[in-house]
């Protein structure tokens, strides 16, 4: 049976569209594991990242379908532990040109310094160690997450403008506990704020989930936070998740609590809608079946940096799109009201922190008055005069 000329005229048409399309892959590499957290409620879902991720490359699909441009997704998941450098070489030696990154500080190290070997991108999508924009900072190493530097400064900026300027801190003896206690006190000096008193919450370990626990907890924290000298806010920097979520409502005096309980500071929240963010609110519960939170729209935003830059390059080729990513033209819109734009003395991605409690969005940071001779959002993290970072290209 023949075709008609107009049937073979159009399935030659469709071949050629397809040849002409242009393949982007992009790896997302990550550890996840389920952990225990003090709430059920905050248990990180199983996509996590991942999700946000995906939608992602959905929105580079539409766009770059005009533009003969297709996106691969190239997602790999790892228990903690393992070989992520083993991962990322196999996704190197597929033809992956950009890698993003959900993963500690040192795989995440390791993982760039492999990939400079074969001029790859690294767009670090998790680690908020503030070390990776400081003196381990490397040239092909894009940071998507805030740092904790950023986060701390954001939530000091709220406090002050507030006007309580006393606070307590109470940490955990971890030392991801430690790195966010150690910026919550930057962010004093910086700012202008004061640590009255400081107490170390030690981890003795235990059921976190028992019949006795509320009792316990109801009695023990109280008399925990009692000697601490009067203050404005309490303080809490427990990453760990040893202590933290029970603060609020149990302080011996009643006080505020932010850090990383009560207000916690973070590129995101699950209510936010303002800025057009109903709109990837509905997409992405639509894509996973939930609400979008911070790493996931941190992925997000990583995959539609590289979006972004095919799109207005209206190229493939790994060194025009690096270039212009690195540029001084490039912005990414993300719903935070404002284009986001990379620093050029640590590639950190600039960008509002939202301070949130558990159902709504409170503020966003930088707060106003915070003003800066470049840009506001330079007032959050390291700024250039600031920085220890040196590359070594």
């Amino acid at each position: 049976m023949f075709a008609s000329p107009g049937t073979a005229q159009a399935a030659a048409a469709n071949a050629a569209g397809e040849k002409q399309m242009q393949e982007v892959k992009i790896g997302y590499l990550r550890t996840y594991e389920r952990t225990l957290a003090l709430s059920v409620l905050d248990i990180p879902p199983e996509d996590i990242g991942l999700a946000g991720a995906k939608v992602a490359i959905a929105d580079n699909d539409t766009t770059g379908s005009f533009l003969g441009q297709k996106f691969t997704f190239v997602p790999v998941t790892l228990a903690p532990g393992e070989d992520a450098v083993a991962a990322a070489e196999t996704m190197l030696g597929d033809g992956v040109h950009y890698i993003v990154t959900d993963l500690s500080a040192e795989d995440t190290l390791k993982v760039a310094d492999l990939a400079e070997k074969s001029g790859a991108l690294v767009l670090n999508a998790g680690a908020e160690d503030d070390r990776l924009r400081q003196e381990d900072c490397r040239s092909n190493m894009l940071h998507i997450a805030p740092s904790r530097a950023m986060l701390t400064d954001g939530l000091a900026q709220y406090l002050m403008w507030k006007q309580w300027r006393d606070w307590a801190l109470v940490e955990g003896e971890h030392p991801a506990d430690q790195a966010f206690a150690d910026d919550l006190k930057r962010a004093a000096t910086k700012f202008g704020g004061k640590i009255v008193g400081e107490k170390v919450f030690e981890d003795k370990g235990g059921a976190r989930a028992t019949d006795s626990g509320q009792a316990l907890v109801q009695r023990q924290i109280p008399v925990f936070l009692q000697d601490l000298p009067d203050h404005d806010v309490l303080l809490v920097a427990d990453e760990s998740e040893v202590f933290g979520t029970y603060v609020p409502w149990r302080t011996w005096i009643p006080r505020p609590v932010a850090g990383t309980a009560g207000l916690v500071p973070g590129s995101w929240h699950p209510a936010s809608e303002q800025w057009g963010g109903a709109q990837i609110q509905n997409r992405f519960e639509k894509a996973a079946g939930r609400r979008m939170q911070s790493k996931d729209m941190q992925a997000w935003t990583a995959v539609r940096v590289i979006g972004e830059a095919t799109s207005r390059t209206q190229s493939v080729d790994p060194q025009k799109v690096d270039a212009y990513i690195k540029g001084p033209d490039f912005t990414v819109a993300a719903f935070k009201g404002q284009r986001l734009t990379f620093r050029d003395w640590n590639w950190q991605l600039r960008q509002p922190v939202l301070l949130g409690e558990e159902n709504s969005v409170v503020t966003a940071s930088p707060q106003e008055g915070f003003l800066h001779q470049v840009s506001e959002l330079d007032t959050l993290g390291f700024d250039r005069p600031e920085t220890k970072c040196v590359f070594k290209d």
